[in-house]
């Protein structure tokens, strides 16, 4: 029974993964492939939102971008340390705190994938209010930030039913 509900777990988890990674792909992929295709890095603009795609060879949201190969190395492998972590986090947990971790993995791999295939991750999603532009990011980023709020707000409420 144990074994049966491990493997129907493993593979539910393993769905939301794969998921997750594709539907970041194939955003990627398109917004990559209109870029060579139109020469061009505007897919969409308009009052509150811009498709622009730029490269970012930084962290989170362009963060400590690098031009050195060796410190663009080191952050790849710290990056691929904290997915390893993330892993065995969701191993470890149960509910809604591992759903919320296996968005952040499968963001995670999105990302560490076009880290190692070009170098750099396709960002393009560019919301703004007239002229203040936030961090542009991608869909990965996306189910990142959602797993983190679930983090957080796990972590609140968890926090709130010891304290009571």
């Amino acid at each position: 029974m144990i074994v049966k509900n491990l493997t129907k777990n493993f593979y539910i988890n393993l769905s939301i993964i794969f998921l997750i990674f594709i539907i970041d792909r194939i955003s990627k992929i398109y917004v990559i492939n209109f870029n060579v295709k139109n020469s061009s890095t505007e897919l969409y603009t308009s009052k509150f939102l811009n498709i622009n795609l730029i490269w970012n060879e930084g962290i989170a949201f362009g963060l400590f971008s690098f031009s050195q190969n060796n410190l663009y190395n080191l952050l790849t492998a710290i990056i691929l340390i904290i997915i390893l972590v993330i892993l065995k986090m969701i191993i470890d947990s149960k509910g809604v705190k591992k759903y919320g971790l296996l968005m952040i993995f499968g963001g995670a791999l999105g990302n560490l994938f076009d880290r190692l295939f070009y170098k750099a991750v396709p960002d393009f999603i560019d919301f703004h209010v007239e002229e203040f532009h936030w961090f542009v990011f991608n869909v990965a980023d996306i189910f990142i930030t959602i797993g983190v709020i679930i983090m957080i707000l796990f972590e609140l409420i968890l926090n709130n039913q010891k304290n009571d």
